[in-house]
């Protein structure tokens, strides 16, 4: 059986984990077939340039590590694991397609970790995030650590972490874990909001943030500067201020 199921609509792909009986947990063939589909936008973009990640079912979105599968494997094991998840979450990241979560349900643990490394999170409202880990004996090995104080600062980070409790989707979006409450249909509609604009423009602003975050200023506006030399130089650029004197929609080539 896939371990995802992937609908398209233009150029919105819509990717549900498959394995509602296991909460969508993060198994080895689960996190293989991500790479795959990560490879395959990334070989293909820009006609794959949003992508909306959410889980099979009402109950979880992905409630983390498949814990059976885990119980099975050595130490050695694990650590291979966590490379493979940690690579495959840095892909998602630094990918030209954007990436919205749709936390429709528990993500715990490594769930969490997944929507994390995604660029926006939408969240049901029944639904909950957390980084439980040290409820387990160990702590997050997918980026928690690093992802989450660096989007909602160190002390609200260590709040989570350090207990190991759970949000809610008002707490989550209070706390900037996710960026709007709502489901599937929001997900969707930010998605279509996206590949509305020009992809290059898109992923440029997109890197641009990324990097130039945790830069200091002037670096960080000598990495927009570049950012902009790369959308100046697009027909993209051109063909949006023809559309706008023309009034009319833009049709973007990416290019």
């Amino acid at each position: 059986m896939a371990e995802f199921i992937i609908e398209q609509q233009g150029a919105v792909e819509r990717w549900t984990i498959n394995s509602e009986a296991r909460r969508n947990a993060l198994s080895r063939a689960m996190v293989a077939e991500l790479e795959h589909h990560l490879d395959r936008v990334g070989d293909t973009f820009p006609a794959v340039r949003a992508v909306v990640l959410t889980g099979a079912g009402d109950k979880a979105f992905c409630a983390g590590a498949d814990l059976k599968e885990r119980a099975t494997m050595n130490e050695h094991d694990v650590r291979g694991f966590l490379e493979s998840l940690r690579e495959t979450f840095q892909t998602i990241e630094k990918s030209h397609t954007v990436f919205i979560a749709a936390v429709n349900g528990a993500a715990f643990g490594g769930g969490t970790e997944l929507a994390l490394s995604c660029d926006l999170r939408v969240i049901a409202p029944g639904a909950e995030m957390g980084l439980t880990e040290v409820k387990l004996g160990i702590i997050p090995g997918g980026g928690g650590t690093q992802r989450l104080p660096r989007l909602i600062g160190r002390g609200p980070a260590k709040d989570l972490i350090l207990t190991g409790r759970r949000v809610g989707a008002d707490e989550a979006v209070r706390l900037g874990l996710a960026e709007r409450v709502g489901g599937i249909e929001v997900a969707m509609q930010l998605a279509a909001d996206v590949v509305e604009n020009a992809p290059v423009a898109v992923y440029a602003a997109k890197h641009a943030i990324d990097e130039g975050t945790h830069l200091e200023l002037g670096e960080a506006l000598m990495l927009e500067q570049r950012a902009y030399e790369l959308v100046l130089k697009t027909q993209d650029r051109l063909e949006g201020l023809k559309a706008f004197a023309e009034k009319r929609k833009p049709v973007w080539s990416g290019k």
